[in-house]
């Protein structure tokens, strides 16, 4: 695996991750105004029952302006009418897409981290894709990296037939940064992740909704040290709702690994984490030695850990039926407490950026809600609450918008009558703890206010 070297940040990318480390790295890696890959979770893709329009090997797309390129993996046999796994490898700091797809010195054993050969032999289960980075990386400025996998998830969503619940992203260093920072961001369209080695180097746009995550590390890493793993595991300890702890890991000089799966976890969404004593940084340790190589463990772990998720995940909000604020989510009016009244699209409007409001209820269908299972509250039937400009901040206006997938437009109904944003963790709030007509509905820090509380009627 020589070309993968050991030390893949240098001097100048060390000092920038020292500096981040100072200030507490929270990159906002803002979202593009391309429509996230989750607009249909649990139905085939577009490229399903027809012939394929994508092919083994080098592509390129359009995003943000720039012209991006990947490297796509079909399975021998493709079968239009079967949907398939699609796994992303992300390639290190320095890396290529090429160096990912090709697996190296190593070859075809170690392509996309040795899965693709687990893959093959498990009857061509899985579509591959490697993207290249900017300057061989994915610093995500500005979010362009998270709307460039939006807008290559579409294009090969739309071209082959892909199981749009069994989405998964790895990736080494920088990538395992950007595998982190997807699962951040875009926890509705990974099912999983696999961090090998990762640091907080692409961002983290959200990390408060479960992934299933298995992070890797070496006790020597010497150019992302294992204290920048553990803090990335624990974003989805917390998120996953598992059980905290300290697991055990091997000591130093034993030259062994040791696995652990977090307890108390929801349902379906695992956190799993793999130390190992004797390579350093590295994808590919072997046990016994300071050397790497494709017969490590680490492809079995983590073929195992992605393999054992079939079908779509356990919902983490309810979508239509019962709500914990009460009513039902389809075709619902949503009503703020103590006003009363109800979340309106004000004048009736369906042009984008409308603001809503409090107004009094009357049924009309300005005032008709409906959550869906991508975690949208869709009006018109094709309209969504959104959080306007993608803002994060106290303040932000509720508008109306074409709905795009975007985590803007998710929103979470909470047991204790709160609705948060999936983006920015945020309550929606009654402006000023007004409760008259034409009060403005914005984001606001949750405080427990009654003008939190809401509540759904049919």
């Amino acid at each position: 695996m020589k070309t993968r070297p050991r030390k893949l940040l240098g001097p100048v990318a060390m000092a920038m991750l020292a500096a981040l480390a100072v200030v507490g790295l929270s990159m906002s890696a803002g979202i593009g105004t391309t429509a996230a890959a989750d607009t249909h979770p649990l139905t085939a893709t577009a490229g399903c029952g027809h012939a394929p329009t994508l092919t083994s090997g080098a592509h390129s797309i359009q995003s943000s302006g720039q012209n991006r390129s990947y490297i796509l993996r079909v399975p021998a046999n493709y079968d239009a009418n079967r949907a398939y796994r699609l796994i992303f490898g992300f390639h290190w700091n320095g890396g290529t897409a090429n160096d990912v797809d090709s697996g190296g010195t190593d070859g075809y054993n170690w392509s996309y981290y040795g899965l693709r050969r687990l893959a093959d032999n498990a009857n061509n289960s899985t579509v591959f894709v490697a993207p290249q980075g900017i300057n061989n990386g994915w610093a995500n400025s500005g979010g362009q990296d998270l709307t460039f996998v939006d807008d290559l998830l579409r294009q090969v969503e739309s071209g082959l037939c892909i199981d749009t619940t069994q989405v998964f992203s790895s990736g080494f260093s920088y990538g395992g940064a950007m595998s982190y920072a997807l699962a951040c961001a875009r926890p509705t369209v990974f099912r999983a992740v696999a961090v090998y080695s990762g640091g907080n180097l692409s961002g983290c746009s959200g990390g408060t909704q479960p992934v299933a995550y298995i992070g890797l590390h070496g006790l020597r890493d010497n150019v992302l040290p294992i204290a920048s793993g553990r803090g990335l595991r624990d974003t989805f300890v917390r998120a996953n709702g598992c059980t905290p702890q300290n697991p055990p890991e091997p000591a130093n000089g034993s030259l062994t690994h040791i696995v652990t799966a977090y307890a108390g976890c929801r349902a379906g969404y695992p956190v799993v984490w793999a130390a190992f004593d004797g390579a350093g940084h590295d994808p590919g340790p072997i046990d016994g030695c300071t050397c790497d190589g494709w017969m490590t463990w680490t492809k079995d772990v983590v073929w195992s850990f992605f393999t054992q998720f079939q079908g779509p995940p356990p919902s983490t909000s309810p979508s239509a039926g019962p709500s914990p604020t009460g009513g039902t989510t389809a075709n619902a009016q949503i009503v703020g407490s103590p006003s009363g009244r109800c979340v309106d699209v004000t004048g009736q409007s369906t042009a984008n950026g409308t603001a809503v409001q409090l107004y009094d209820c009357w049924g009309g269908s300005n005032q008709r809600w409906t959550y869906t299972a991508g975690r949208q509250l869709t009006v018109y039937g094709s309209k969504c609450l959104d959080a306007s400009g993608n803002g994060t901040s106290n303040g932000t206006a509720l508008v109306i918008w074409d709905c795009n997938g975007q985590t803007n437009q998710q929103w979470v109904l909470n047991a204790n009558g709160t609705v948060t944003g999936v983006q920015s963790g945020l309550c929606v709030d009654a402006n000023g703890a007004g409760t008259a007509n034409g009060t403005k509905i914005i984001l606001w820090s949750c405080n427990g206010g009654s003008n939190q509380q809401w509540s759904l009627r049919n």
